[in-house]
């Protein structure tokens, strides 16, 4: 297939172009390295070395024999995604081309509008290009678990069968979320719902639980890591707790640590991915995935990253509970389905604690680099603090 990636230099889209270069896909990319600036605005940087995009391109060609062909730009400009998507003419386009930090989101006013406007404009802008275009290609556009919220009922996959007054229907399940950039996800959901009401659009929406890891294949064979964030905005508490214990500091739980959530390794994302896209929907149809693998409470993961330090190193790494900044139940229920992977083909390739260790192992070759980040990994951004600051 021709498939497009939208957001090709972060954390998911790199890997995910290196899988399907491997499966003999023609790959094209969008980006406008957006994500570096964001991240060195809070004074921060990836935790593993990345080169620029044109330098992993070149490091691509030399080892698939092919590369991405990339067009820079930004996906809020409604020309550039036109002229995206009739140059390259995608089968499939995925849209990861969005702001993708809570913590960010909420920083004060400025960052929550431009998570506002540039999450949801991007998404109307695809719709619109690939309705004008190509309107039989698959759009594949990730969302997260976090649009639910944390429900006292078990989450099903995007729509459940409700009763009121003695009538029954079908409806999509309650939003609930707990961050501007959260409630974006919500809105592109609500979108491409209704653009495919009208045009018949095939779209799947991806509603992926957290995503950890360091590794995938094509990462271990070409050497070329993906970005992989540990600080308090943009990283996420797996990844912060493992840098935390490499450097001998307390690992930082929010309050309680009862915050469950679903979660997936890295190569598992990029497995799910695939198999969405290699088994895409029926024409016209609205799919929702719920993509992730096992469920933990954070302070769970404290634990399993303690655990492991203990037995492979020697070493107890303390579990500091710290004020939560975030407003959140700290202890809920959290039962959500995620049946349609496995019918799509879906196993686990390593589990959770195999992640942690190869983690572990490749951060820690990158101790100073670690260390020059201890000062971003402490909660600053505290959402009941969220304020109008253009300073």
């Amino acid at each position: 297939m021709k498939i497009l990636i939208m957001g090709v230099d972060g954390y998911i889209g790199f890997p995910l172009a290196l899988r399907l270069l491997n499966r003999g896909h023609q790959v094209y990319g969008i980006d406008n390295f957006i994500t570096r600036k964001r991240v060195a605005n809070v004074n921060s940087d990836s935790a593993l070395p990345i080169l620029s995009f044109k330098e992993r391109n070149a490091r691509i060609k030399k080892f698939f024999g092919r590369n991405v062909t990339f067009f820079y730009g930004d996906a809020t400009n409604p020309e550039f995604m036109y002229r995206a998507i009739e140059k390259s003419r995608p089968d499939a386009i995925v849209h990861l081309a969005e702001q993708r930090s809570a913590p960010y989101s909420m920083i004060g006013l400025k960052e929550a509008n431009e998570t506002m406007v540039k999450n949801i404009t991007s998404t109307m802008n695809l719709i619109y290009a690939v309705k004008d275009i190509v309107p039989k290609a698959h759009i594949l556009k990730l969302g997260t678990m976090g649009e639910y919220g944390t429900p006292n009922i078990d989450i099903p996959e995007g729509f459940f069968e409700i009763e009121y007054h003695g009538r029954k229907d079908v409806l999509p399940f309650p939003k609930n979320a707990s961050s501007w950039y959260h409630w974006t996800k919500v809105h592109d959901s609500n979108n491409l719902m209704f653009a495919n009401r009208l045009w018949n659009l095939a779209i799947t929406d991806v509603m992926q639980g957290v995503v950890y890891g360091t590794k995938t294949s094509e990462i271990a064979d070409t050497g070329l890591y993906t970005r992989f964030d540990i600080d308090e905005v943009y990283g996420t508490a797996l990844n912060r707790f493992t840098a935390e214990a490499i450097l001998g500091m307390p690992m930082t739980v929010y309050g309680k640590g009862g915050q469950t959530r679903g979660f997936l390794s890295l190569n598992d994302s990029i497995q799910c991915l695939t198999l969405a896209l290699e088994k895409p929907p029926d024409n016209g149809e609205y799919r929702v995935i719920n993509q992730f693998d096992e469920k933990y409470s954070v302070g769970q993961l404290a634990e399993m990253v303690q655990n492991i330090f203990k037995r492979e190193y020697g070493i107890v790494p303390d579990i500091a509970h710290v004020e939560n900044p975030r407003v959140e139940r700290e202890e809920h229920y959290y039962n959500p389905e995620h049946r349609k992977l496995e019918e799509l083909g879906y196993r686990r390739t390593k589990n959770i604690e195999e992640e942690i260790i190869d983690a572990i192992s490749d951060l820690s070759k990158f101790r100073e680099r670690l260390n020059s980040l201890k000062e971003t990994l402490m909660p600053r951004t505290f959402w009941r603090r969220s304020s109008y600051d253009y300073t």
